[in-house]
């Protein structure tokens, strides 16, 4: 409708994530961890079946970053999902799979998560 078209629109002129579009960055979020695990599994013991599940899983994920293009732009769609990524990919690495990071790899996933911050709260921040 309308107003519903309205409504995205100004949500995009506004910069802010709303509720809804935070979900969907969580479901997108999963897709790609999904993926990325299915990607190590199958760099460990190569098969069809595991490539064609991480295709499929990042096709399904970007199916879903499409909609939040849509909604709130390039620029702001992809900074959150990759530095979220970034974030639960590094977490998944570390604990399950027993990788590890430098000082110098850290320090750049503290900043990203500081990006993501700066990102979100950003149109919040411009009104105090």
């Amino acid at each position: 409708t309308r107003a519903w078209q309205a409504r995205q629109r100004r949500l995009r002129e506004d910069g802010k994530v709303s509720f809804w579009g935070l979900a969907q960055l969580a479901v997108s979020t999963v897709i790609f961890l999904l993926a990325a695990t299915a990607a190590k599994q199958w760099g460990l013991a190569p098969s069809l079946a595991k490539i064609l599940l991480t295709l499929a899983l990042y096709s399904a994920g970007n199916l879903v970053m499409l909609r939040l293009i849509r909604e709130f732009g390039m620029s702001v769609s992809f900074s959150l999902s990759a530095v979220i990524q970034l974030v639960s990919v590094n977490v998944v690495a570390l604990v399950f799979f027993g990788e590890r990071l430098n000082a110098v790899q850290a320090t750049g996933v503290l900043l990203a998560i500081a990006a993501v911050a700066l990102i979100t709260l950003g149109p919040y921040m411009q009104r105090l």
